[in-house]
């Protein structure tokens, strides 16, 4: 008694908010960090989001796409209808005019148009030697059907993928996916010729049947990706079964 006592000594406590997260954490008595602003990497694993890949500047898919255009107007242009035939189809366009349709449906070029620019011959790539039209049929379209199908499924799913994974990649991808369709269609279509990219886009479409398994968890609206995907297969098959594909 008589003795006065001390106020207890205030301890100054400080707190430092964590990214995404409501919930204060003290730190140890005394310390006195500074704040550091989080980096953009740091703030999205704390918030939970999931980083993407480096994103790629997409080139290779729309140069695929022009190369394409380009060698099958080449091609309609070596066709030239109206010297062959006097029934061809929008004679307006002169020698880039197309086949009677009873002879090619795909409003496209003749066979033999298709054979000397290098479709898939299997008796000419057997007994003449020359395999170098496994990969020229790749790149060859039977009409404007044709190419319009392939071209506008390559831009749909090759660009994306593209960004996603880069031009190395999907394009080592393309190129050994279009000579193996090239070798199946050797094996399968051995009475007439074949022309097309749906072997190359089947790859594609293959490699992003993956990429969808894969990151099945981060896609916000998944029957949307799933039925694009079997829209764009059962379109490319369905173009398969066409004279000449």
């Amino acid at each position: 008694m008589g003795k006065r006592s001390s106020p207890p000594s205030e301890i100054e406590v400080r707190v430092q908010p964590r990214i995404g997260d409501n919930t204060i954490h003290p730190l140890e008595m005394g310390s006195a960090a500074p704040y550091r602003q989080p980096s953009e990497a740091e703030a999205g694993n704390y918030s939970g989001e999931v980083m993407p890949f480096r994103r790629w500047r997409p080139w290779m898919v729309p140069a695929f796409v022009l190369v394409n255009i380009f060698l099958f107007a080449i091609t309609m242009f070596v066709n030239d209808c109206p010297k062959k035939s006097s029934s061809c189809v929008a004679s307006f366009l002169g020698r880039f005019s197309f086949q009677p349709v009873r002879e090619n449906p795909l409003l496209g070029p003749s066979s033999n148009t298709l054979e000397k620019m290098g479709a898939l011959d299997v008796n000419k790539v057997v007994h003449g030697h020359q395999g170098w039209r496994l990969v020229t049929c790749a790149w060859l379209h039977a009409g404007v059907v044709h190419i319009l199908a392939n071209m506008l499924s390559l831009l749909f799913i090759g660009i994306r993928l593209e960004q996603e994974f880069g031009f190395p990649r999907i394009g080592l991808l393309y190129i050994i996916s279009g000579l193996g369709g090239s070798l199946l269609s050797a094996l399968f279509i051995q009475s007439s010729i074949s022309v097309g990219a749906s072997g190359a886009l089947f790859g594609l479409l293959g490699g992003m049947l993956s990429e969808l398994i894969t990151n099945w968890s981060i896609y916000a609206n998944k029957f949307a990706a799933l039925l694009t995907l079997v829209f764009i297969i059962v379109i490319n098959l369905a173009v398969g079964v066409l004279p000449h594909v």
